[in-house]
């Protein structure tokens, strides 16, 4: 089941949507990427590990709740991930790195698919490059609880359901507020980045 769902995958990934897909989601007043890529040469980057692995009769990844803490990101979900450091001789090897410190990936068992389209952040000043591998077993997650709150483990369908998004008022400061798409998954609501490259993956997903 795996095998056959990852070969796909890695065809897929071959042909990326690209900010199209990754803009329907966007929160309200987001400039169109173009509109950032002269920010590009001065963002910090940042990898971030989308992780397919079966777990009985179906595939799931792995997202994590971050703790809340004074910061632009502070309790909000997102894949496991985090910023390049010096000895880093690639995203890919960024993102297999900070998710296993997060937690716990064993690294031996990741088998790395491709890359979807990157991703600006302009809070933080991150460009994200979101990498996708599988796993033909379950990981034994192990938390680094400074850094991740909670593990939330969807099925590929909670991510494909339409049903489960919406859109709705965020705080993202005690001033502000903005209207954003979200994905309701486990009951958290999913937005921002992560759910714009959600939803990226899911037209990558749905390609037959």
């Amino acid at each position: 089941m795996i095998d056959e769902f990852a070969e796909k995958l890695r065809r897929n990934l071959e042909n990326l949507p690209g900010h199209r897909a990754q803009e329907k989601m966007a929160p309200e007043h987001r400039l169109p990427n173009e509109q950032w890529e002269r920010y590009y040469p001065a963002a910090k980057l940042s990898g971030v590990l989308l992780l397919f692995y079966p777990v009985g009769n179906s595939i799931h990844t792995v997202l994590i709740q971050r703790p809340t803490y004074d910061g632009v990101h502070s309790g909000q979900v997102g894949f496991p991930g985090g910023q390049k450091e010096e000895p880093d001789k690639s995203m890919i090897e960024t993102a297999l790195r900070e998710a296993n410190e997060e937690v716990g990936i064993d690294l031996k068992s990741v088998n790395v698919l491709g890359q979807l389209t990157q991703l600006y952040v302009p809070p933080s000043n991150f460009l994200i490059t979101p990498v996708v591998a599988f796993s033909t077993r379950q990981p034994d997650f192990i938390i680094d609880k400074n850094e991740v709150a909670e593990i939330i483990e969807p099925a590929i369908e909670e991510l494909l359901n339409d049903k489960a998004t919406g859109i709705k008022g965020i705080r993202v400061r005690k001033d502000i507020t903005i209207q954003a798409p979200y994905y309701d998954i486990q009951g958290r609501v999913v937005w921002g980045a992560t759910a714009m490259i959600i939803s990226e993956l899911n037209e990558v997903l749905r390609k037959p």
